[in-house]
C-alpha cells in the first residue's frame, strides 16, 4: 500500500521518509523553545539536525510565514498557537506568547504537531477495504467513495422510509468549532440515529448543574491568589502543564498544595501533601470532610444562610449518618489527617478544589461531586476569586454553529418525540414543536445500542474525529456489533483501529490545512486558527467532506440533501462569529485574532461571583428537586462504589505522552513511549511471582491484554495501572478490551446519557 503513496514535493518528501530519534526531537525542540516541557530540560541546546523538519537547519523567524492556529485536541490547555510555513512547508509550531494562558510554551505533544502533518503513515487518498478487517485496501477516487456512500444512504431511505438505519458517532478528535459540520451533514441527509452524550465528564456536569444550574469554574489563572489548593483527582503536570505555573505561583506566595489521588502522579511529586485514596471514596472522604466541619462550627454560616438552599437537612443527614471514622475506612485515609487538612481548608480564604475527571468515572461519580462541592460551599468558597469547585465551563461557547444547524429535508421522517440528541455542547435544537427527531443512542454502549437496535436497525455507521475500536467500551462486543453494520464509513489521519474495521476510509486535514476558531472548557481564551498549509494528497475537513456528499446525493435523486454544495472553509468559519462573541471577547471582528489570541472579558475571574446561581430557587442547592426527577436522591449524600468482580482495581488513565488515540502512534513519541506497561505495588509483585519486565496475562470477564510488568509503588498494593494509548499497526495493545461499559450515575440530564465507569474495573494478573 505504502508504494503507491508520492508528492511531487520534494522537501515534503524529505520529511516522510525522514526517521526521526528521540535525540533528534530533542534538539529540533530546543531550537523551537520547547525543551522546558521535556525530560532534561536545560540540558539541550543545540541546533535542528538536518532531516529533522522540511529543512536543512533553523533560519530565524523572519525567514518564515507566520500563522495563527489553535489545539483542538479534548485537553484544558486548548494551546493557542504560532506556526511557522517557509515554501508552503510547515517547518514547526510554539505557543503564542499573546496567550498568558499560552505564553509561548507547549506540551511534547504539541511541539509534535508537524510530524503529525508530514508523518509517512498519514491517510493520502479514499481508499475501500476488500473484506472487512482483511488489510486490503484499494484505492479509490473521492467521486467512488461518494457514490457508495451516497447510493446507500438512498437504498436506506428507500428500504426503510427514514434515514434512523444511519448511525453517526463522532467526538472528541477534533474540537474546531466547523467540525460541527458533521453533524450538520447528518441533519441536511434527515433524520438519522446519533450516538449522544460524552465518555469524559457527564456525571460531574450533572452534579454542578445540580448543585449551582450549571458547570461553570474559575478561571484557572486565579489560582495565583488561592492560599489553599486541593487538586482531587487530577494530573495537570500531564495534562494541563500550563495551569501549574500558576499553581507554583500560588505556592510562592505561600499557599499548601494537596493532592487527592489514587495514584502518585508528577503533580502529587509537586504537592506539599499527597493522599492516596481509594478509587471511588471520594465522595466519602467529602463527606467526612463537611461532618467535621459541622463538628467544628468551621462552615461560613453567614454565607450558607444568605445563599443556600437545603442546608439545615444535609446537615441533620450529615449529624445522623456520616463519621470521620466511617470516611476514614471507605477512603483510606486516616482520620486525623481529614480532619487537619479540613481544618486547615476551612481556616484560610480563598481555598479551592480542583476536581478531575476521573473521580466521577465510577458508577458513584456524581454523587462524588456533588459531595466535594459541598464542602468548598460549606466554607464559604463559592464565588470567590482564588476559589471555587472548578471542574470546566462552556462559558465561551456561545457560536452560530453554523455549519451544524441545518434543515432536514422536506417529507423527512424520523423519530416521534419532542427532542432530539442532546450532547454537552447541545444548542437547543428539538423542542415542543418537534414532530420528528433524530434517534439517540448513548454513546459510551456504542456496541449494545448497535445490537439492539430495531425498527429499523442500524445498518450504516459514520465515523468522525473518534477512534471507536479504541477509545469506547467492550472491545471485543464492539467488533461483534459492527458485523451487523452493512457500511462503515471512517474519517481519518491514520489507519488506526476504526479504519481496519471500516469499509470505506475518508482522508482528512490536519489543523493547519484548515480555517476554524477555537475556545477552552477549561480556560478563558479563543484563538483563531488559520489555513497554514494547502491540504496535502486528497484529505479534504469535515465540512468540504459534507458539501462533496450533498452534491453526489443530489445528483442521484434531487432535494435529499440540504448541506450547502458549494462551500469556503474560511467562510464557514467566518459565520460562526456574532454581536456576543465580539462582545464577550473585546473584539470587532474575527480578523482581530489574526493578531494573537484573545481573552474572554469577565466582570470576575470567579464564576457565580454575584452568587445568583442557575438553580430553579437562584441559590446553591444542597437538595435539588431537579436531581430527584433524574431519579437521584435529592439531598447530598453517599453513593456506593461498584462492587468489585475481580481481585485488583484496574486503572487506565491518560498518558502524557499521547491523548486518547492521538499522537502516540507518531514515530518521535514512540522513542518516548514505545510499549504500554502494567504498573503494579511490589506487594503485589512478590504475590504473583513478578519482577520488572515480565510478560503478564491481565484479563477479566471482558477479556485479555498481554504486555510487560513495571514494578512500582506509585500505585496502591491492590491496583494495576495501565495508561490508555494507540501505538499504530506495529502493537495490538488496547486498554478498552479489559473496561465494559457500566454506567455511571450521573450525565442524561444534560448530556443526554449517563456517562462509562471507566474506573470502575477490575482484573486479573498473572504470569504469562
Amino acid at each position: 500500500m505504502q508504494e503507491k503513496y508520492g508528492s511531487g514535493n520534494k522537501n515534503i518528501q524529505q520529511t516522510l521518509g525522514s526517521k526521526v530519534s528521540r535525540r533528534d526531537f530533542l534538539k529540533m525542540m530546543a531550537a523551537v523553545g520547547a525543551i522546558a516541557a521535556l525530560p532534561g530540560n536545560g540540558l539541550l541546546r543545540q541546533s535542528p539536525v538536518a532531516g529533522v523538519m522540511p529543512s536543512a537547519g533553523y533560519e530565524g523567524k523572519d525567514a518564515y510565514q507566520v500563522f495563527h492556529n489553535a489545539c483542538p485536541r479534548n485537553c484544558y490547555d486548548t494551546c493557542s498557537m504560532l506556526s511557522y510555513v517557509k515554501d508552503g512547508v510547515l517547518k514547526f509550531v510554539e505557543g503564542d506568547p499573546a496567550s498568558t494562558f499560552t505564553k509561548g510554551g507547549l506540551c511534547v505533544k504539541g511541539y509534535s504537531y508537524p510530524r503529525s502533518v508530514y508523518s509517512p503513515d498519514r491517510i493520502k487518498y479514499p481508499m475501500k477495504q476488500e473484506g472487512r478487517g482483511s488489510g486490503n485496501w484499494k484505492r479509490i477516487s473521492w467521486d467512488e467513495a461518494l457514490d457508495t456512500i451516497a447510493e446507500k444512504i438512498l437504498e436506506l431511505k428507500e428500504q426503510d422510509g427514514s434515514l434512523l438505519g444511519l448511525g453517526m458517532t463522532k467526538y472528541s478528535g477534533n474540537f474546531g468549532i466547523t467540525h460541527y459540520g458533521v453533524e450538520g451533514m447528518m441533519s441536511s441527509l434527515g433524520y438519522t440515529t446519533r450516538f449522544v452524550g460524552t465518555p469524559c465528564w457527564p456525571a460531574g456536569i450533572d452534579a454542578q448543574n445540580f448543585d449551582m444550574g450549571n458547570m461553570w469554574c474559575n478561571d484557572p489563572e486565579d489560582m495565583v491568589h488561592s492560599k489553599y489548593i486541593i487538586i482531587w483527582g487530577a494530573n495537570p503536570c500531564t495534562n494541563s502543564i500550563h495551569s501549574m505555573k500558576y499553581i507554583y505561583e500560588a505556592k510562592r506566595r505561600g499557599a499548601k498544595v494537596v493532592v487527592i489521588d489514587p495514584i502518585f502522579t508528577q503533580t502529587a511529586a509537586k504537592a506539599d501533601e499527597y493522599w492516596q485514596i481509594k478509587p471511588g471514596g471520594d465522595g466519602a472522604l467529602a463527606l467526612g470532610m463537611a461532618r467535621h466541619l459541622l463538628d467544628k462550627k468551621l462552615e461560613d454560616k453567614a454565607w450558607l444562610d444568605e445563599n443556600a438552599e437545603g442546608y439545615s437537612e444535609f446537615a441533620s443527614y450529615l449529624r445522623r449518618e456520616i463519621t470521620v471514622d466511617w470516611a476514614a475506612e471507605q477512603s483510606g485515609i486516616p482520620a486525623e489527617r481529614i480532619k487537619q487538612i479540613t481544618e486547615e481548608f476551612a481556616t484560610v480564604k480563598p481555598a479551592t478544589i480542583w476536581l478531575g475527571y476521573g473521580l466521577q468515572r465510577h458508577v458513584n461519580g456524581g454523587a462524588n461531586v456533588r459531595a466535594i462541592d459541598a464542602v468548598v460551599a460549606m466554607t464559604g468558597n463559592v464565588g470567590k476569586v482564588g476559589g471555587g469547585a472548578r471542574y470546566g465551563h462552556l462559558f465561551t461557547w456561545g457560536f452560530n454553529y453554523n455549519a451544524m444547524v441545518q434543515s432536514a429535508p422536506e417529507g423527512s421522517i424520523g423519530y416521534t418525540g419532542k427532542t432530539g440528541p442532546m450532547g454537552e455542547f447541545d444548542t437547543g435544537q428539538g423542542g415542543d414543536a418537534a414532530t420528528y427527531t433524530d434517534r439517540a443512542f448513548n454513546i459510551n454502549k456504542i456496541a449494545q445500542e448497535i445490537l439492539d437496535a430495531t425498527e429499523p436497525p442500524v445498518r450504516m455507521l459514520w465515523v468522525a474525529n473518534k477512534n471507536v475500536l479504541s477509545q469506547d467500551f467492550d472491545r471485543n462486543k464492539i467488533i461483534e456489533a459492527f458485523k451487523k453494520l452493512d457500511l462503515i464509513i471512517a474519517v481519518d489521519l491514520f489507519f488506526n483501529p476504526t479504519v481496519e474495521q471500516a469499509d470505506i476510509v475518508l482522508p482528512t486535514t490536519t489543523l493547519f490545512e484548515d480555517w476554524t476558531v477555537n475556545v477552552s472548557y477549561w480556560h478563558y481564551w479563543m484563538s483563531i486558527n488559520e489555513q497554514a498549509i494547502a491540504p496535502m494528497y486528497e484529505t479534504k475537513s469535515d465540512i468540504e467532506i459534507a458539501s462533496a456528499l450533498s452534491a453526489k446525493i443530489n445528483s442521484l435523486k434531487a432535494g435529499s440533501c440540504t448541506f450547502p454544495e458549494n462551500i469556503d472553509s474560511k467562510e464557514m468559519m467566518i459565520r460562526e462569529f456574532n454581536d456576543g462573541i465580539h462582545s464577550l471577547f473585546g473584539i470587532k471582528s474575527w480578523e482581530d485574532l489574526k493578531e494573537g489570541a484573545r481573552k474572554a472579558r469577565l466582570d470576575s475571574s470567579a464564576s457565580w461571583s454575584d452568587n445568583k446561581f442557575g438553580t430553579p430557587s437562584g441559590k446553591y442547592e444542597f437538595k435539588s428537586a431537579i436531581a430527584e426527577e433524574y431519579g437521584h436522591t435529592a439531598l447530598v449524600k453517599y453513593k456506593k462504589p461498584r462492587e468489585a468482580y475481580a481481585s485488583y482495581r484496574l486503572l487506565t488513565p491518560h498518558s502524557k505522552y499521547g491523548l486518547h488515540s492521538q499522537f502516540q502512534n507518531l514515530d518521535w513519541m514512540l522513542d518516548y513511549n514505545p510499549e504500554p506497561l502494567a504498573y503494579i505495588h511490589p506487594k503485589l509483585a512478590r504475590k504473583k511471582g513478578l519482577v520488572d519486565g515480565d510478560t503478564v496475562r491481565v484479563y477479566n470477564k471482558t477479556g485479555e491484554v498481554q504486555l510487560k510488568v513495571s514494578v512500582n509503588d506509585i500505585v496502591p498494593a491492590d491496583t494495576i495501572l495501565m495508561y490508555e494509548a494507540w501505538y499504530g499497526q506495529k502493537n495490538p495493545f488496547n486498554v478498552n478490551i479489559l473496561v465494559d461499559d457500566e454506567s455511571s450515575d450521573m450525565g442524561k440530564y444534560k448530556t443526554g446519557a449517563p456517562g462509562v465507569a471507566i474506573h470502575d474495573q477490575f482484573a486479573e494478573i498473572e504470569k504469562a
